[in-house]
């Protein structure tokens, strides 16, 4: 299974970005499909997640910000993140897992996971 991290970079506060995660090689049809960011000096932190029947979950703090989503081959995970924040400077990852349900954000609960993309946000 490979997860490629697309689409991070440096934004000032209150702009915007979308993450992209391509994945292949996985060939269940249920998953957990999340993203998570990890800033320097701190634990890995789950985001968002999305099932295979399209059921979300979010991190409280970013609801209403952040917008997971995939395409209609689920073969591509998106982050849509809004009126960006320095603390939301990290290191974004995607991962994916075999399961059922709505998806945990646990970090080690997840078995594949890509090489991560950056996003930087200045005030």
């Amino acid at each position: 299974v490979q997860l490629v991290e697309s689409g991070g970079g440096s934004v000032q506060a209150g702009g915007s970005l979308k993450l992209s995660c391509s994945v292949s090689g996985y060939i269940y049809s249920e998953y957990w499909m999340s993203w998570f960011r990890q800033a320097p000096g701190k634990e890995r932190e789950g985001v968002a997640g999305i099932n295979n029947d399209g059921r979300t979950t979010y991190l409280d703090s970013v609801k209403g910000r952040f917008t997971i989503s995939q395409d209609n081959a689920k073969k591509n995970l998106y982050l849509q993140i809004n009126n960006l924040k320095p603390e939301d400077t990290a290191m974004y990852y995607c991962a994916i897992q075999r399961a059922q349900g709505l998806p945990h954000l646990r970090s080690s609960w997840y078995d594949y996971w890509g090489q991560g993309t950056q996003v930087t946000v200045s005030s």
